[in-house]
């Protein structure tokens, strides 16, 4: 996995973490830049660690099935992306709490995370270098939620859900080019 796709697969993933950091946006009504930056530190550091994670558990049984480890990364791409989609296209609304405490934050920053947890699992089956990967996830997570707090603030929820469904459409899409690739088509 390139350079090039380990930042499109980090935009997509942070996706999750843009959608809600825009609804704390929307929430917080005297905005300044250290809400921003507690939102962006909170998602970054969790979209880095999930992976980090799903890296170390992948890692201990990546060799034993490594004759299918690209379907596996592509069910769990597809899955995850699916899933965004799915949500982006539903009409459920998410409450909006202003509530910056490290409690609440734990419980937003694990929640929008879990599916970066899975991504590291391919990355063990994909032996992509790690340390960078999570890096590169945690930095534009970190800069995307930090917008999307801002965003919010400034413009309501127009993008919350356009936002999770480009992000599903590009987790699917990698997906389908780690199978593709594996089976010879690219």
């Amino acid at each position: 996995m390139g350079i090039a796709e380990l930042f499109i697969l980090a935009v997509g993933l942070s996706m999750d973490a843009f959608a809600v950091s825009v609804c704390k946006g929307l929430s917080i009504q005297k905005l300044k830049p250290r809400h921003a930056v507690i939102v962006g530190a909170w998602f970054g550091a969790f979209q880095a660690l999930m992976p980090a994670i799903g890296w170390l558990l992948g890692s201990a049984f990546a060799d034993m099935i490594e004759a299918v480890d690209h379907w596996i990364a592509f069910v769990l791409l597809a899955l995850i992306g699916g899933n965004m989609i799915r949500e982006a296209l539903g009409h459920e609304e998410e409450d909006a709490d202003p509530s910056l405490a490290p409690i609440a934050m734990l419980l937003l920053a694990v929640a929008t995370s879990i599916d970066a947890l899975a991504v590291g699992v391919t990355f063990a089956f994909l032996r992509v270098a790690v340390v960078p990967a999570v890096t590169l996830i945690g930095v534009c997570t970190f800069a995307i939620s930090a917008a999307g707090v801002k965003i919010g603030n400034v413009f309501g929820a127009r993008y919350k859900s356009r936002a999770e469904l480009l992000g599903g459409i590009v987790l699917v899409l990698i997906g389908l080019k780690i199978l593709l690739d594996h089976l010879g088509f690219l």
